[in-house]
């Protein structure tokens, strides 16, 4: 037993709350009953973790498997009646105390640190992509003047990819670009600082966090951007909102943004010109954790999809209620020890999509969208996840542009 081991890992937490509210669990047991794991396989319990911490018991929450089997959801925390922040913990634990993640967690971050983007993607071929789509975009609108732009200082803000985006998913590029060309956005990409994504969010290791949201704030800077706006990828806004709070100093303040909640303005604004019923498929929405439990935002999702599809139907529960995908939390980056968890978790998710009958399934997150294409694939459901911005993007009313 060591009795300082509670008050250490404490000591070491990022978080914007109070540090004595970690000190506040009432060993009810909410924790567990809020876990839709807890049960579904072994090492499930945030109870028995928090329980172990108290107590001092540093090798056995060291040795645990419930540390990188925990998602860091934040469901537990939902339903703590004193809102301990187990996640936070369990964060901590990971990234403080000298363990190796599973599989190829921290190679993800390494590669951040050293090349810029976690899939090494070279500068040159992510420049190339870049002028590519934006070719193919001119081709698709007929507008030569349709642009991907890079560098431009002043623009309104400054937007970030997901490296699956350049590296695998060219065409969501494409989209994007094209929404954004459609309602005349004053935007720009970063020729040096890109990549969205943020892995030490997951491993727990302060100081990468710390190294590569200096980046992106770096490049506000350097472009003279009002905003910073993410794409759709659920852990990488949860980073870049809540990240600056606890990693970096308070002269590097500056708004972040969803690109959903940019969605939602350019549909207020009367800017964006949908015909949903080229979206007239049966659609579900999968609500990523991080951007809905921890951003709040699940009622712009819904209103984008209102605005964008002709029959939209809820899972049960639904909102931050909803399940994780199962993936979250640096999972799907924990290799084959990890995969029968991942699973396990993703029958829940599984049941849930069966029940709504739905063959698709919106999902604003990238991270959940490989989750939910390997649960689609395990349990032979045969259906297909697509992002938002696709569902936009295909109902976009070519001829009446604003601009």
């Amino acid at each position: 037993m060591d009795h300082r081991f509670f008050d250490e890992v404490i000591s070491k937490a990022c978080t914007t709350s109070n540090r004595l509210d970690f000190y506040n669990c009432l060993s009810c047991g909410m924790c567990s009953a809020g876990c839709p794991y807890n049960g579904v396989h072994d090492h499930a319990d945030p109870r028995k973790f928090i329980r172990q911490l108290a107590l001092g018991m540093k090798e056995e929450v060291l040795n645990s498997t419930f540390i990188w089997a925990c998602t860091q959801c934040g469901r537990c925390t939902m339903e703590c009646p004193m809102g301990v922040e187990v996640l936070t913990l369990v964060r901590t634990v990971r990234g403080n105390f000298g363990l190796k993640a599973p599989g190829f967690l921290q190679d993800v971050v390494d590669n951040q640190i050293k090349t810029g983007n976690q899939m090494e993607v070279k500068n040159e071929e992510y420049l190339e992509t870049l002028e590519w789509m934006e070719e193919e975009l001119q081709a698709e609108v007929g507008d030569p003047n349709a642009k991907i732009p890079v560098d431009i200082e002043g623009a309104d803000f400054l937007f970030l990819w997901d490296p699956r985006e350049i590296k695998y998913y060219p065409n969501d590029v494409q989209s994007l670009a094209k929404i954004m060309w459609y309602v005349g956005a004053s935007w720009t990409c970063s020729s040096r600082w890109w990549d969205a994504t943020h892995y030490a969010l997951f491993s727990g290791n302060d100081e990468e966090s710390r190294i590569i949201t200096q980046r992106y704030a770096d490049e506000v800077k350097r472009l003279k951007v009002k905003e910073l706006v993410i794409t759709e990828c659920g852990h990488a806004t949860h980073a870049n909102k809540w990240g600056p709070k606890v990693w970096l100093d308070k002269d590097n303040d500056y708004p972040v943004k969803s690109i959903i909640e940019k969605y939602v303005e350019w549909f207020e604004a009367g800017l964006l010109k949908v015909d949903k019923t080229k979206n007239t498929e049966p659609i579900t929405l999968h609500d990523p954790c991080n951007s809905v439990r921890k951003q709040g935002l699940g009622d712009a999702m819904r209103y984008v999809l209102n605005k964008t599809v002709t029959n939209f139907i809820e899972m049960n529960p639904h909102g931050i209620h909803n399940y994780c995908c199962g993936g979250g939390g640096g999972l799907l980056a924990m290799g084959s020890d990890i995969y029968p968890y991942r699973m396990a978790k993703g029958k829940l998710k599984a049941d849930q999509i069966k029940d709504t009958g739905c063959k698709l399934i919106a999902c604003p997150c990238h991270n959940c969208f490989d989750q939910l294409t390997d649960i689609i694939k395990y349990y032979e459901l045969g259906g297909k996840v697509v992002h938002l911005h696709h569902l936009i993007s295909h109902a976009l009313i070519l001829e009446e542009k604003p601009f």
